[in-house]
């Protein structure tokens, strides 16, 4: 966290709660009330682009202080947010590729000043004043502070897929509208996939009309998006995948594969053969009208080609394909797609688009104003960067993959052994949301607000690291984006009503905040796109915040000097203690539960880790280790509850092994300084067992 000359006076806050950090801030004496004659004005207010966004501004504005009237656009006696735009370079278009996000903002107890040199560096500093306002003792205000601001890289995007699943278009806008909360300015709108062809074509209606089930975007729902989006600062990139994922591509349009078909939309997940065929010249009139129709929906100068798990298996049977490798002297199906997307490359040109893709499509062949998005690993970012390729990277920010917050924050974009010159090419980053296993109910809970934690990584200084303060500041982001209209906590209280089938859910609420989803869901069981995602596995959230908070609990506990050991005893016990009773409540809730029976076993090992927990504060509270019998029972414990069911893991059960193994050691504990506890345990933890 970047905190510039703090000042130690009342009333001087000594922390701040934005998200993402800003690059430096310097704390003021005083604050500026915001009442009933405040007002948002300033010559920056008649930007055509800050006018498109400042009724969702103010009305934002209006909650968040308890006004009862939006702040007017005119001075009216009281106090203001004055916005200036300062050398603005009319040269540049809106939405180009790179713009400058900086922005200076300075409050003081009379007026608060926002300055910057293009449009969209006021809407950045409109999000972190909203992020100021606190209220206190009934009123409403913003701490005095002095902040400078701008963003660490260009490209900080988040991919969304309809594909898999379909997300209707209020979903695309309040994720927008999250987006912008944390200052990401890229959607990436993966909108072809094999399950589905999600974007309306007049020119070749059958990708859409046999090709998605009837779920698309028409171009009208499109253009809204694109707008909405605009209006926030964030750019919308099209991906149409190619040439392999062209399954539904090929429903209607047979003739462009390279296996004679029939075709039907794929209803599974996995690698699919289907690919388009790269050697016939139909295929390029094809995408030349196909991508030169979608590219004139999306103002924004890069498209999204994809060219990602192709594999060779339908090229290498296919005797026309085969026999023009064999005349036009291509090695392989590698230089077959390198070949493909070098006519792609070329389309989009002609249309004045850059072409993306993932990290398959980097060769040699291609030119250096290609963008390549790795999602392999850092390896592929760090190459593409050395030969002079602009890249994104995406490895290490893949959503569905469960990851804690943690896990994505500590991941940054520039390798640390990359010369300057090659470190000039790495533009940023992408978080991904792909979307076999989220819906329309459940997408929301698996963005956010992990998304923030990677949008703080893209956005704030690279010494901005400190983990437990990015738990703290995200917690209250979280209760932000809920009050925006993020459906990530109140979508999943009415699926646990669902599951508990009327029933109190307080039961239920407690077991689900206690599992996480396993990694690499879907080998328990296969799916389908036809499947609900209604059980306690989507429900559950990807990272338990009780089982880390319980983590910061028992080493509380186990630093602390003995006198305040009884009352973290005590916040312990009682925690402890609700497992242990939890189960009678929740079992013969989840017995007559159709979604909920198979999560039963979790609820009786939870009650078992509470028992097993409490013991082991008996045992530490002693100071007496516990009998030898008593710890082969607690390991036989430990290994049913850390086993998954339904595709759940109890979170909290590295917490209680630590418990058992203080319990286990705490007579050689008391002979080592409490600050000593916690790192001994744990290192133990950490040898190997023989």
């Amino acid at each position: 966290m970047v905190l510039a000359g703090s000042r130690a006076q009342a009333a001087v806050p000594t922390a701040h709660d934005l998200m993402p950090a800003p690059q430096s801030l310097e704390w003021r004496s005083g604050r500026l009330l915001l009442d009933e004659h405040f007002a948002i004005t300033g010559p920056g207010v008649s930007n055509a682009r800050v006018q498109a966004v400042l009724p969702w501004i103010l009305g934002r504005l209006r909650a968040d202080a308890g006004l009862h009237e939006p702040p007017a656009h005119t001075r009216r006696g009281g106090a203001a947010l004055i916005l200036e735009l300062e050398g603005e370079d009319t040269r540049r278009p809106p939405l180009a590729f790179i713009e400058d996000e900086s922005y200076e903002l300075l409050v003081s107890p009379r007026e608060a000043r926002l300055k910057a040199r293009q449009p969209v560096g006021l809407l950045r500093g409109l999000e972190t004043f909203l992020q100021l306002v606190r209220r206190e003792g009934g009123r409403a205000l913003v701490p005095a502070v002095a902040i400078s601001d701008r963003p660490r890289f260009p490209w900080r995007g988040l991919l969304l897929d309809p594909c898999r699943h379909w997300l209707p278009v209020e979903v695309i806008r309040r994720n927008l509208d999250a987006m912008a909360a944390v200052k990401l300015n890229v959607l990436h709108w993966h909108l072809s996939e094999d399950q589905g062809f999600r974007i309306e074509s007049r020119l070749h209606p059958k990708l859409h009309e046999q090709g998605s089930d009837g779920l698309y975007y028409t171009q009208d729902q499109v253009r809204d998006i694109v707008a909405y989006a605009a209006a926030r600062g964030i750019r919308v990139v099209p991906e149409l995948d190619v040439p392999g994922h062209t399954t539904s591509w090929l429903v209607g349009h047979p003739e462009l594969g390279s296996a004679p078909g029939p075709y039907t939309i794929a209803r599974s997940w996995g690698i699919f053969d289907n690919a388009l065929d790269p050697t016939r010249d139909e295929t390029y009139v094809f995408l030349e009208q196909l991508l030169g129709e979608i590219a004139g929906l999306f103002p924004d100068p890069c498209f999204h080609i994809g060219g990602d798990e192709v594999t060779p298996r339908q090229w290498n049977a296919n005797a026309a394909v085969l026999d023009f490798m064999y005349r036009h002297d291509v090695a392989d199906a590698s230089e077959l797609q390198a070949r493909f997307n070098q006519r792609v490359h070329g389309i989009l040109a002609a249309h004045g688009k850059r072409m993306l893709g993932w990290d398959e499509i980097l060769r040699p062949e291609l030119p250096k104003t290609i963008v390549v998005q790795s999602w392999r690993g850092a390896a592929s970012l760090t190459r593409a960067a050395r030969l002079g390729y602009d890249a994104l990277l995406s490895s290490g920010y893949y959503l569905d993959h469960m990851q804690s917050a943690a896990a994505h924050y500590l991941v940054d974009p520039l390798p640390e052994d990359l010369a300057p010159e090659a470190q000039a090419h790495v533009l940023g980053g992408e978080a991904c949301m792909w979307g076999e296993f989220v819906d329309a109910g459940t997408v929301d809970s698996r963005i956010w607000p992990r998304a923030a934690a990677v949008a703080e990584r893209l956005w704030s200084p690279a010494e901005v690291r400190d983990v437990d303060d990015m738990y703290r500041r995200l917690e209250r982001q979280s209760e932000r984006l809920q009050a925006l209209g993020v459906r990530h906590r109140s979508n999943q209280a009415a699926m646990l009503g669902r599951i508990a089938g009327g029933a109190s859910i307080e039961a239920l609420q407690r077991l689900a905040d206690r599992v996480e989803p396993v990694r690499g869901r879907g080998q328990a069981r296969r799916y389908t796109s036809a499947m609900p995602l209604d059980r306690l596995v989507d429900a559950a959230a990807p990272e338990s915040l009780a089982a880390r908070h319980l983590e910061r609990q028992l080493d509380q506990l186990l630093g602390a000097p003995a006198a305040e050991r009884p009352a973290l005893m005590a916040r312990l016990r009682s925690e402890l203690a609700g497992w242990r009773d939890n189960h009678g409540v929740l079992e013969p809730i989840l017995a007559a539960s159709e979604l909920g029976a198979e999560a039963r076993p979790l609820s009786k090992e939870l009650a078992a880790l509470g028992v097993l927990g409490l013991q082991a504060l008996d045992a530490v509270e002693a100071g007496r280790a516990p009998a030898a019998a008593w710890l082969e029972e607690a390991q036989h414990v430990l290994e049913g509850a850390q086993t998954p069911r339904a595709e759940l893991q109890l979170a909290v059960v590295p917490a209680v092994r630590l418990l058992v193994l203080a319990a286990q050691e705490i007579e050689g504990l008391t002979k080592l300084p409490p600050a000593e506890w916690a790192p001994h345990l744990r290192a133990v933890l950490q040898k190997p067992r023989r």
